[in-house]
């Protein structure tokens, strides 16, 4: 069964909250990292063109370079509005008791998914609103400001008008609220060698999707009436594997559900011939990593994606996890969401294809999909695909 290398993508994802990586992409595989919600903040130095905002009586090579405090998504220093209307988004920020004496006192930079807002007062500068993750990317030439008696207004086209925006920065809440219109159902199994990261990110994917959380290690314990251990020990990790196998099958069929999978060899998701209902959702592969930089995770992914004896690289999504604490696990989700979100933006057909998967009956033709009625032993049969539309 063919693994999904065209459209993997990765996450990195460090517990240590002075750490965050830059994206990077590795050849013929779109990779990209996300950074969790937590506070994270790395010294960092980068150009800046001289003026992206329309605005008239900008002044002008406000910036000519520019060094500054970045966090992973944003640290407004004042409320703010937010609306968006189809083709475009608006945030307003409150400019009450700043003393704007003119738009000359105001630096607005908007790049692609960064923004940062700033105003002169008393000879320095304030920063409204900073971010390089806001929710998803803008069409930075068309980006206008004005001022509005005491507010800030800032519109921003959006490079796809078809994804409404829950707020103006990726976070935790609105990727959860985002990724509903994006997901259309789909289900997320977790996988990875630790059941138990497994078992507690796919908790919070749950409880922030409104999902039904679906755990296979207390599927099969309660269907045994034993430990998973004792299990192993009287008849091997092979009979469990099995079963969860079956346990897969019996919920493949299910939409809105994580699911929580077995590490370890146990597992049936260590098992490349046990994929075929896991294709059914999203997989998100929780890997542990000691890379401390974007070069050796580079490496590190590309070196997964290569050697096929990793049952775990036939998933969608990888997140790469630098140590592991439990408290840390909404942050671990949001990366898996983040990611999900890039991955499915690559191609929005995603979703429709795995409910047409499901409706064939989970067959393992993942991700080149047979046309009803394949028989996988007939060679001749194999090398076609079924090219109906999946969104029928």
């Amino acid at each position: 069964m063919a693994a999904i290398t065209s459209t993997a993508t990765l996450s990195f994802h460090s517990q240590n909250p002075i750490k965050t990586l830059p994206s990077f992409s590795l050849s013929n595989i779109p990779l990209s990292i996300s950074k969790p919600n937590f506070t994270s903040f790395t010294n960092l130095s980068l150009s800046i063109p001289a003026s992206k905002s329309n605005n008239a009586n900008s002044p002008p090579n406000r910036y000519s370079r520019f060094s500054c405090n970045c966090i992973s998504t944003a640290t407004p220093s004042t409320n703010y509005e937010f609306s968006d209307s189809s083709s475009e988004v608006e945030l307003r920020l409150s400019l009450v008791g700043l003393d704007v004496q003119s738009s000359k006192d105001i630096f607005v930079d908007a790049d692609g998914t960064s923004l940062v807002v700033q105003v002169q007062h008393s000879g320095s500068h304030i920063t409204l609103i900073e971010t390089n993750k806001m929710f998803e990317k803008i069409r930075t030439a068309e980006t206008i400001w004005f001022i509005d008696d005491d507010q800030l207004v800032i519109s921003m086209k959006k490079q796809d008008p078809d994804l409404k925006w829950p707020d103006i920065v990726e976070s935790w809440e609105s990727l959860t609220a985002g990724s509903m219109q994006l997901l259309k159902g789909a289900s997320i199994f977790l996988v990875g060698d630790s059941t138990e990261i497994n078992q507690k990110v796919a908790r919070e994917l749950a409880v922030g999707l409104g999902y039904t959380p679906l755990d296979t290690q207390e599927l099969l314990e309660t269907f045994a009436k034993q430990t998973i251990d004792s299990w192993v020990l009287a008849e091997g990790s092979d009979s469990v594997a099995e079963a969860e196998c079956a346990i897969l099958e019996s919920i493949s069929s299910h939409v809105r559900a994580v699911v929580s999978t077995l590490g370890g060899k146990q597992g049936a998701a260590r098992k490349a011939d046990k994929w075929q209902h896991l294709y059914a959702g999203f997989t998100v592969w929780l890997s542990p990593t000691e890379a401390l930089d974007e070069d050796s995770a580079k490496e590190e992914a590309r070196m997964n994606v290569k050697d096929r004896s990793v049952a775990y690289s036939n998933a969608d999504v990888v997140v790469k996890l630098q140590g592991w604490d439990s408290d840390h696990a909404k942050s671990v989700a949001q990366a898996s969401l983040s990611a999900l979100k890039q991955l499915i933006l690559s191609d929005k057909k995603l979703p429709g294809k795995k409910s047409l998967y499901i409706r064939l009956g989970c067959r393992g033709d993942w991700p080149n999909i047979k046309p009803p009625g394949w028989d996988p032993s007939n060679e001749a049969e194999s090398n076609s695909e079924y090219m109906a539309d999946p969104m029928l």
